[in-house]
């Protein structure tokens, strides 16, 4: 029978037995056996559990558990995103390609996430093409799915899950609110909505919303885009008919530049966004083909940038929405190393949440005084795991990958002992 004081108790109990063994552990400063006395605890007995920790200055393993083995990554997978993004992308995003014949521009998307998004609220493109009478869009270009591999169906109405698309506008959600009347963004959409408590927020094959008044917080919920939809929105936009085309008429194509392409990774990385996730790798993917399609940027990175991966993942997404994704700690540290040889530190370490101060770890791994932890988190239903950077305090950067797998237990009790393992590795390298 369950009993909370009994539960409360042991996992006093076993603070208490852990605080000890690191104590013992401290003095003689061997890692190994901190990790067995930590991973020793029941907080790690019934789960699958696979760290590495690696020092890429001295190019030593300094620690590893199941490293080689694959784990159900969830949005780790975004640190294999984000190298894409880094490798693959230009400093400013490729917002729009486009060529003009005789009296008309012609457009297609590139994938670019920014354009009226609700955080970016990038107008790059509608002042462009603010400036030409005549404008034709592409839309035939996109070849890929509105939703990835394995993405659980219902989840069709839920802030993190909007769809795919070569050119997305706000986001592809529509911001809801109410406050003695009711507000929308894209205003387009107002018409469609009911105010009522209902169980879904939205129709799962029309643009049909529900939201409740009584609310006093404001929703993003993704919208059903389609070509008509997407002109349409664009239409209102810009404040003028365009017209549509079947494909480009010009094989060279210009590029209109956008945002810096780090706005997006630094936001997709700290706040964990799905959609600005599988929106870089289509971007990736516009600059090695005409076709949008996020197995072009995959397939790329992996002949190509991790060849040389011990363990070749099975990765299908952006955004690690999909358990159908497999990645061991060993390639995580690999992608990690990379990026941490390849780009500056301080432009690097930016772009990852920061223990106790941003993003997915403000609450977790809070510095002594100073940040140690710069990491990426991921979290789906029994896994958590955690990859990223740690400063010790005698200066050096260490990289980690640390994940679970089919735990039952509260994910708060895997963050707890994981924080006193980050802080004696902090605290004795």
């Amino acid at each position: 029978m369950y009993n909370p004081q009994v539960k409360k108790a042991l996992n006093i109990c076993g603070l208490i037995i852990f605080s000890v063994l690191l104590g013992a552990c401290a003095s003689s400063k061997k890692l190994e056996k901190t990790m067995a006395a930590a991973l020793d605890l029941e907080t790690f007995k019934n789960h699958f559990t696979g760290i590495m920790i690696y020092d890429p200055i001295s190019r030593d393993t300094l620690y590893r558990l199941n490293s080689d083995k694959y784990f159900t990554p969830a949005s780790n997978t975004k640190i294999f995103t984000l190298y894409t993004s880094l490798v693959l992308l230009p400093k400013q995003v490729p917002a729009l390609k486009y060529c003009y014949v005789k009296d008309t521009l012609f457009v297609e998307g590139t994938g670019d996430p920014s354009l009226l998004h609700p955080y970016f609220k990038d107008s790059t493109v509608t002042r462009f093409l603010k400036g030409y009478k005549n404008i034709s869009l592409n839309q035939n270009n996109f070849a890929d799915s509105r939703f990835g591999p394995g993405w659980a169906w219902e989840d069709y109405d839920g802030y993190y899950s909007p769809e795919r698309s070569a050119l997305p506008l706000y986001g592809n959600v529509v911001t809801i609110s109410f406050s003695d009347t009711l507000n929308a963004s894209p205003d387009f959409f107002k018409e469609n909505i009911i105010l009522v408590n209902n169980a879904r927020q939205r129709e799962p094959d029309t643009n049909t919303f529900y939201f409740d008044p009584t609310r006093k917080d404001t929703l993003e919920i993704p919208f059903k885009a389609d070509t008509i939809l997407v002109k349409k929105l664009l239409e209102a936009a810009l404040g003028t008919k365009i017209s549509s085309v079947q494909k480009m008429p010009c094989e060279k194509k210009m590029i209109l530049p956008g945002i810096l392409t780090d706005s997006i990774n630094k936001r997709m990385m700290q706040e964990s966004d799905n959609f600005l996730a599988e929106q870089l790798l289509l971007l990736a993917s516009s600059t090695l083909s005409d076709t949008l399609n996020t197995e072009i940027a995959i397939a790329h990175m992996l002949e190509n940038h991790l060849k040389d991966l011990k363990q070749p993942p099975r990765w299908v997404d952006g955004s690690g929405l999909s358990r159908y994704n497999l990645f061991s700690p060993e390639s995580m540290v690999y992608v990690l190393n990379a990026m941490y040889r390849e780009v500056p530190k301080e432009r690097l370490l930016n772009l990852f949440a920061e223990g106790g101060v941003s993003g997915t770890v403000a609450d977790w791994y809070p510095g002594n005084p100073n940040s140690y932890i710069y990491a990426k988190t991921g979290t789906l239903g029994n896994n958590h795991n955690i990859s990223g950077y740690l400063i010790t305090k005698s200066g050096k950067t260490l990289i980690f990958s640390f994940m679970n797998n089919h735990f039952t237990i509260p994910s708060s009790e895997i963050k707890k002992q994981m924080q006193l393992v980050f802080e004696w590795i902090r605290d004795h390298n």
